[in-house]
């Protein structure tokens, strides 16, 4: 890469030529059913063909063999929601087919799924904690609760004791904050008898997350000897969404991306990108920001969509999945755009 390019300021360029960097049926069984959106019937592929091209030089090509000797005695540490653990097992199926069955293995350990590279005596991890924070939606498969979302004050020690020892940790926490207009503090422990809850706005509580967050890596993370980057906000396509100059659109049936240059959604937050802007450069330990929102935005077509099992087909508008997105797809260019940062640091 040229000097001092921005690889997020660019455009997608769709390249019939340029094969997927794998093929779905390739990374079974290490990748989630949820993101097989072929095997549960989606009939197009072009989704598979788009490629980032940064304006003022080229990204690197994902390169597997370089990116698994920088893991050997090592571990990579994904840690956030399930658009995090998408991010992983993009990872997960980029680097399992250069290495033999017999060399390597996946397990869960409740909120904890490791894929272990027994040659390279390293791993790469996904931990569940959608607020980072401890919260009342901690648990792994069972976090879809009836009940207000809470958050635990200044409590990121519980899952942060998971995260020690990491040498490379990607940090992406967003979606959960989002929901209402107001978030859920709890002063003290789940365990107390009476609760002590203050409300604060979604902004406010975000920026409470991100200086929890940063404290820790300042506490924690060695710059000497490790890498942390942070993965901004994945975009929507969902509900009353709007491109096209047309208003309540919706991720169900799309194939093409958005082309206009100056897209930005309505159905994510500038305020809470404008948090991310200005805490992270407060931390003490420097850390690689990838910036997916923009070029994510344009990917109406990357979703789910309905090709998920258990998916309900009578009403795709309303049921359809435009939050996730399909593997393989959008996400591998997340890991293509963080091993340039952390391989093309410029």
């Amino acid at each position: 890469m040229e000097e001092g390019c921005n690889i997020y300021e660019g455009k997608w360029v769709f390249d019939k030529e340029r094969k997927p960097m794998y093929e779905e049926d390739e990374c079974r069984p290490y990748i989630s059913p949820q993101l097989t959106c072929q095997r549960h019937g989606r009939p197009d592929k072009d989704y598979q063909f788009w490629r980032w091209q940064p304006n003022a030089c080229d990204l690197p090509q994902f390169n597997a063999t370089l990116m698994l000797e920088a893991l050997r005695n090592k571990r990579m540490l994904f840690t956030g929601d399930s658009l995090n653990r998408g991010q992983f097992m993009s990872m997960v199926c980029l680097l399992q087919r250069l290495v033999p069955e017999n060399q390597k293995s996946m397990e869960t350990i409740e909120s904890l799924i490791v894929f272990r590279l027994k040659e390279y005596n390293a791993s790469v991890e996904f931990y569940w904690a959608p607020f980072l924070l401890e919260s009342n939606s901690d648990n792994a498969t069972n976090h879809r609760i009836s009940a207000e979302r809470i958050v635990r004050k200044g409590s990121i020690d519980k899952h942060g004791e998971f995260w020690k020892g990491a040498d490379i940790m990607v940090f992406s926490t967003y979606l959960w904050w989002t929901v209402g207009s107001k978030m859920k503090f709890l002063k003290g422990s789940f365990n107390d008898e009476q609760k002590e809850i203050e409300e604060v706005s979604n902004e406010e509580a975000y920026r409470i997350g991100m200086k929890t967050m940063l404290e820790w890596v300042g506490k924690y993370m060695n710059p000497n000897s490790t890498r942390v980057f942070f993965t901004s906000l994945s975009p929507t396509h969902g509900g009353n969404a709007k491109w096209e100059g047309k208003t309540d659109r919706n991720c169900d049936n799309e194939t093409t991306i958005i082309e206009d240059p100056e897209y930005w959604g309505s159905t994510w937050s500038k305020s809470i990108m404008q948090v991310i802007s200005e805490e992270l450069p407060k931390s003490e330990v420097p850390i690689s920001f990838l910036n997916i929102t923009q070029l994510s935005a344009y990917r109406k077509d990357a979703h789910i969509q309905i090709y998920e099992w258990g998916a309900n087909l009578s009403n795709p508008k309303a049921h359809g999945d435009c939050v996730h997105w399909c593997l393989p797809g959008l996400q591998d260019t997340w890991n293509q755009l963080l091993f340039a940062q952390l391989f093309y640091p410029n």
